[in-house]
């Protein structure tokens, strides 16, 4: 089975993707976890996918359908459930992806759209601070215990180059300037459905569930 997490930055694919893992038991191929680990490769594909999510720019079209469609097919091949985060993002890499899956004799079975306006998803964004060693806080919604500390190492916490304000903001207009024309293309083929993100995490991951099981092959 072929699921994809659709939705703006910062809408809770993160969140949701870890429960249908746990319950469905996905291989999980997040965007930007895989763009992440290219940047920080050291080579000079990971060079230019930093400069793009640094400048808040979506990465192109031919790098990210490198970097992620040999993941998706090698998982295809070896009959895996996949359950795909931030991919596609345009029109361009969903035509890549549908073409490739209809190669390896599958498609995409259903895409779940988190629904969120854009001022809740600039405070999400903004708010988070992380430490050196990958804890994650928000200054609202999860607070460390001393402002600006690690709870558990005592580090500093900082925010990312790409969770600033005015990042964010380049990030959801190049959302929806391309990736919301997504949503089209899928209810077209039947597949699309949305979800309300800004419900309770557990009741979120309650209907995802419900959705995922009625589009079961």
């Amino acid at each position: 089975m072929n699921v994809i997490l659709f939705g703006p930055p910062g809408a809770g694919k993160g969140t949701q993707a870890e429960r249908l893992v746990s319950t469905f038991g996905f291989e999980h191929l997040s965007s930007g976890d895989v763009l992440r680990a290219e940047r920080k490769s050291g080579t000079a594909l990971g060079a230019k996918v930093a400069g793009y999510m640094d400048s808040g720019a979506l990465v192109p079209d031919d790098i990210i359908i490198e970097v992620i469609l040999a993941r998706v097919l090698k998982a295809s091949a070896e009959k895996r459930s996949v359950l795909l985060d931030g991919f596609p993002r345009t029109l361009v890499q969903a035509r890549k992806l549908d073409e490739a899956l209809a190669k390896a004799g599958t498609a995409v079975d259903v895409v779940l759209s988190l629904v969120v306006p854009d001022g809740l998803i600039v405070e999400r964004i903004t708010g988070r601070r992380i430490s050196p060693s990958g804890k994650v806080y928000h200054v609202k919604y999860n607070p460390p215990k001393v402002p600006g500390v690690c709870d558990e190492t005592g580090e500093k916490l900082v925010q990312r180059p790409d969770d600033t304000e005015a990042v964010v903001k380049q990030r959801l207009d190049a959302y929806h300037a391309q990736t919301e024309v997504l949503e089209s293309y899928y209810c077209a083929k039947g597949v699309l459905k949305q979800v309300d993100g800004t419900q309770d995490i557990e009741v979120v991951a309650r209907q995802m569930s419900d959705l995922v099981r009625a589009f079961a092959r």
